[in-house]
């Protein structure tokens, strides 16, 4: 019940803070462009980090970087590949040039720093480095875009009738500050109740962390993807799931390894074989994209069959 509790509070939380922070952008009057790299980014990142940060403080640093890699393989084979059979996905050029280069180089660089089985705390802030330029370079870019975009994107999401009201601009802090506790109070319950799942029933906290607390930190990212598909949004979608499995290396493990004064220690088998195969599934999905600049419905489909086998493993292998 704690899991599903938190699981639960995580989706609300994000939840709140995501419209709340659109919201409070548009009143006061910040681009269009900059809402979507900041909010999404924070929304989609906040439970994943609330997690990060409560787990490393109680040293339960598998369950960290176990989310990380099977979230990453959700985001990448099932959410990806399930929407690529709903409909084929294009790539836009951006994600083309900048972050599914920017996503294998930030999966191979965690690969080489976890070598020695430990996230220190100067790998960690190399990696928050990395995050850190890579929005630089996204903002930058963004500012390039076109007056027929941020014209659309205006006549489409009007500002508030009530303008930058004093109490509604509060009214907002408060809904998104609540959105914030809310996401602190599910990731305690979720790395708790997964912590004493673990124990009771002999379950290594890493496979936890791949299989229970991934597919559930996922959720919101799934729902997502497979609406923006339907609704025809296909390439920005694709671009904010790569961009979002980033920031999840760089900036969560960056930051939960910040947090331990002796950084993060991680299990043989994360080391050996769930980050080889988080790292293969990122790397797999560049061929996949530049050889016809889409996801085809057969890619897709052997991107779920492929995580369908790797979940079949977790469940039946390493429990």
């Amino acid at each position: 019940m704690l899991i599903l509790s938190g699981l639960a509070a995580l989706v609300v939380g994000a939840e709140l803070l995501v419209r709340a922070s659109a919201r409070l952008a548009r009143r006061l009057g910040v681009a269009p462009m900059i809402i979507g790299l900041t909010i999404v980014a924070i929304g989609t990142s906040a439970p994943e980090l609330a997690i990060g940060i409560d787990a490393a403080l109680i040293g339960a640093g598998d369950i960290v970087v176990g989310n990380i890699a099977g979230t990453n393989v959700v985001n990448l084979m099932l959410i990806l590949g399930f929407s690529a059979l709903l409909r084929p996905l294009p790539l836009h050029g951006r994600t083309l040039r900048l972050d599914l280069p920017m996503m294998s180089l930030t999966a191979v660089v965690l690969l080489a720093l976890v070598a020695d089985r430990r996230l220190s705390r100067l790998d960690g802030a190399l990696l928050v480095a990395i995050a850190v330029g890579y929005t630089v370079v996204i903002v930058r870019s963004s500012r390039r875009e076109s007056a027929d975009v941020r014209l659309e994107y205006e006549e489409e999401t009007p500002p508030p009738a009530h303008g930058r009201s004093a109490a509604l601009i509060a009214a907002e802090c408060c809904v998104l500050l609540a959105g914030i506790v809310v996401i602190v109070t599910g990731a305690d319950w979720l790395v708790n109740g997964a912590v004493d799942f673990a124990r009771r029933f002999g379950v290594s906290e890493a496979v936890i962390g791949l299989t229970i607390v991934a597919v559930g930190t996922s959720a919101p990212e799934f729902a997502t993807m497979v609406v923006a598909t339907i609704r025809d949004h296909r390439d920005v979608a694709v671009g904010n799931l790569i961009g979002s499995s980033v920031y999840n290396i760089a900036l969560i493990l960056g930051v939960t390894a910040l947090v331990p004064s002796d950084g993060v220690e991680l299990a043989a088998q994360l080391v050996r074989i769930d980050l080889p195969l988080m790292v293969a599934a990122v790397l797999v999905c560049v061929p996949a994209f530049v050889s016809g600049r889409e996801l085809t419905r057969l890619e897709g489909g052997s991107f779920v069959l492929a995580y369908l086998v790797y979940l079949g493993y977790l469940l039946f292998v390493r429990t």
